[in-house]
């Protein structure tokens, strides 16, 4: 690999690191949207509730007045009795009939699984850039490309597989929850997902062969025919 070449590769790995660390962030938390009820009056308790991939909190908060936001039941970040159920113990008893837990189990399952590919593509790239730092390995620089543009791909899928999961949850007349708003974790996935599509690409150019700058320059450096 070429002294300038590494530098750009470098310069990509932060990038790299950066979108990586966005997207467990992501992964890893439950604050992808938050969901609220109408307020009917005040000095009453409400139920807000936010999720994530893998779990379902939902939170009693008393409200004293009314959100300046106008998000209704909260903010989230004020202080009441908070409850969250993994998505997993979704699966037997009354509570796996209700409304919100089926839809949530079944579109988080497949956005999870979306985001488990993520993560193993992410794994790959970074093994490829890794060796690609060895003498005569820089061919590995197009696969790590392929597979951090892949990840992107994955988690922006998981992304659009939770706002149909919000759409639906806020659409049904089964819910209390009629306003809602995508909170940090998403805003997570979504940078994440910009930054590794980004860095895809810069290593796929990275990894490109080198052009000539003139049109007569590769003429020049072709060997002359020899007559017999």
């Amino acid at each position: 690999m070429f002294k300038e070449q590494a530098t750009k590769v470098k310069i990509t790995s932060v990038v790299i690191v950066v979108g990586m660390s966005a997207m467990l962030a992501a992964v890893v938390t439950d604050h992808w949207a938050v969901l609220s009820p109408r307020v009917e009056k005040l000095n009453a308790t409400c139920e807000a509730a936010h999720f994530g991939l893998w779990r379902l909190c939902k939170k009693s908060i008393f409200i004293v007045k009314e959100d300046p936001q106008g998000k209704g039941c909260g903010p989230i970040s004020l202080p009441g009795a908070k409850n969250c159920s993994y998505f997993k113990h979704f699966t037997s008893g009354e509570e796996a009939e209700v409304f919100e837990v089926k839809t949530q189990k079944e579109y988080n399952i497949s956005a999870a699984a979306i985001a488990i590919f993520s993560l193993f593509f992410m794994i790959l790239g970074t093994l490829c850039v890794i060796f690609s730092f060895g003498k005569g390995r820089d061919y590995l620089l197009r696969p790590a490309g392929m597979f951090f543009a892949f990840a992107g791909l994955c988690i922006i899928i998981s992304v659009e597989v939770m706002r149909q999961s919000v759409k639906r949850m806020i659409a049904s007349d089964e819910t209390i929850w009629i306003e809602y708003y995508y909170s940090w974790s998403f805003t997570c996935a979504c940078a994440s997902f910009t930054l590794l599509i980004l860095s895809g690409v810069a290593l796929l150019l990275i990894s490109m062969p080198h052009m000539p700058r003139n049109p007569w320059e590769t003429c020049m450096d072709a060997e002359p025919d020899t007559l017999d």
